[in-house]
């Protein structure tokens, strides 16, 4: 009213720039059913993230600058001298200890909340699964199939279990903890699919070898196969084989494809340090998606050099992770990117990002002028058009990764 009583006052309501509702993700035939608790919580989770991300990390900045640095440099006598020694005055500071003991927070709950959903139907999902992928030759498990440490001894991302422990037979319960999960981490920028890191590499593959034809596909660390749909729809003419060592994953990712129509798939039980059962050049292309980091050194040299074995000539290899850390970028951006080798379940992300990746690939037999470097992001505006474009930086948070790589 505009005072007097009676004359109504409009005004145009502000443009939400906000997440979308977690009801916009894509329900395929074999999404957890959730309900309105659920998914009240899922919402809570996706935006706290947010605005931790957007809202409360800048404070961080701000008391690093205003407080803990000024504190190493008048007890040093000189500026930090490593990402190290930022965290570590960082540690002692309240706003840092607020805004990392709630970014922690929203990942234990995230697990808790995907991780009821599925337990709660998890024999309706693992009967569900079956009746789509019994017998298919497309799903090869293999029970006798050694977990490596780099995933038995870790409980990834706060996922109790990580992505491999089996709860009941035929399980697929970590998947769809995941596929449920995704939606808080990310709020959306995933896209509606949670495929967002397929998409951008389909985009950067179609733009920069537009006369690149396939044949055979793999993806390592293929978890419930969100990335490699993208692919397998964008080639449909290519054979794609997703790699996982954990058969719940597995189970749910053929299941999830099946339930998307997707039919050039396979899922295969399989640790990528050592595949003898491919043939020398029996891939074009071979990639990952936000997989190195959750690998160890010993890991990684052996899938690189097994990488380098199996790509046939032309091929091309390609690895989506977050950016490495490097002289142009700040001591306090590698130290808050350092988040979640310390508290987020991830021991080698530090290292992974600090290390020289072009040596690795070299090591492996990659020639120096084949290397690839460049960048991919996420295209999500078809569930989150605003916020998409958002710019404050979120350590991790928004879908832009580094696109590193090789051809043969």
């Amino acid at each position: 009213m505009d005072g007097s009583g009676d004359t109504p006052i409009t005004a145009a309501a502000p443009a939400y720039d906000g997440l979308p509702d977690s009801r916009v993700v894509g329900r395929h035939g074999m999404f957890p059913h959730t309900t309105h608790d659920d998914i009240a919580r899922i919402n809570f989770l996706a935006q706290l993230n947010r605005h931790l991300a957007t809202q409360v990390a800048p404070f961080v900045k701000t008391a690093w600058e205003t407080r803990a640095e000024p504190r190493v440099r008048a007890a040093e006598g000189r500026a930090p001298k490593d990402r190290h020694e930022v965290r570590k005055a960082l540690l002692g500071d309240p706003m840092f200890a607020t805004w990392s003991a709630l970014r922690r927070m929203t990942m234990e709950q995230r697990q808790q909340t995907g991780r009821w959903v599925a337990l709660r139907e998890a024999e309706t999902l693992a009967a569900r699964a079956k009746s789509l992928t019994e017998g298919d030759p497309g799903l090869s498990l293999d029970p006798t199939l050694p977990i490596p440490r780099y995933v038995s001894a870790v409980d990834h991302h706060c996922m109790a279990g990580s992505y491999h422990t089996e709860l009941i037979p035929g399980d697929v319960s970590a998947g769809a903890n995941y596929d449920v999960g995704m939606f808080i981490t990310t709020g959306g920028l995933l896209g509606r699919w949670s495929d967002g890191g397929g998409r951008a590499i389909v985009e950067w593959v179609k733009r920069e070898k537009p006369d690149f034809k396939p044949r055979r596909i793999l993806d390592i660390g293929a978890t419930l196969g969100h990335n490699l749909l993208p692919i397998a729809a964008a080639f449909p003419d290519a054979e794609v084989i997703g790699l996982d060592v954990g058969a719940p994953m597995l189970r749910y990712g053929m299941a999830r494809a099946k339930a998307l129509g997707l039919t050039n798939v396979r899922f295969i039980q399989a640790d990528a340090s050592s595949l003898p059962m491919f043939e020398d050049g029996a891939f074009d292309w071979i990639q990952t998606t936000m997989f190195l980091h959750e690998l160890s050194l010993t890991s990684m040299r052996a899938i690189f050099s097994e990488s380098h074995r199996l790509l046939a000539p032309g091929g091309v290899v390609l690895h989506v992770e977050q950016p490495q850390y490097t002289p142009d970028m700040s001591l306090y951006e590698q130290a808050m990117r350092d988040w979640d080798a310390f508290y987020n379940n991830e021991p080698f992300w530090s290292t992974l990002h600090e290390i020289d990746l072009d040596a690795r690939f070299i090591e492996a037999g990659f020639a120096a002028n084949k290397l690839i470097h460049d960048k991919v992001s996420a295209d999500a505006r078809d569930i989150f058009p605003a916020a998409a474009d958002d710019t404050v930086e979120d350590f991790g948070r928004k879908a832009a990764w580094r696109l590193v790589g090789a051809e043969k």
